[in-house]
């Protein structure tokens, strides 16, 4: 099955899709600010860029899209269904990325923490309380 769109067409879509500084990033990210704790935000130094560096806890938070990283069993993750193939095979290619980045980071001794965006959006003050507990452990 081809694609529906061509590959500029697709490139121009994508490119309006915000990669940082989402709604979620930015409310995680003031609530630590909040609560004192300093950090980096999206460090090109280390792999993958992590969302969040706390480098005094020697710390990474990855905050994932639910659908971006293909979190299943979701309610904010619904297959798409055109360009399914395409769909499929770059939401497979961020997992592998994620686990590839993840394993460099716990390799430089850092403390990986990966938060999805339904809990933050559907819990925020326990997923913020975890998040803090987590951080200090």
């Amino acid at each position: 099955m081809s694609d529906v769109f061509s590959k500029d067409k697709r490139s121009e879509i994508m490119s309006k899709i915000k990669s940082k500084d989402t709604k979620v990033e930015i409310a995680v990210r003031s609530y630590l600010f909040k609560q004192g704790f300093r950090f980096r935000k999206n460090d090109k130094r280390y792999p993958g860029k992590p969302d969040v560096v706390l480098p005094k806890y020697k710390t990474a938070i990855l905050i994932n899209g639910c659908f971006w990283h293909g979190h299943g069993n979701c309610k904010y993750y619904k297959p798409p269904k055109s360009n399914i193939d395409y769909w499929r095979r770059k939401i497979q290619k961020n997992r592998e990325r994620d686990i590839v980045n993840r394993k460099k980071l716990e390799a430089l001794g850092f403390k990986v923490i990966v938060l999805w965006e339904c809990q933050v959006k559907d819990n925020f003050e326990k997923t913020m309380e975890n998040l803090i507990k987590s951080i200090k452990n």
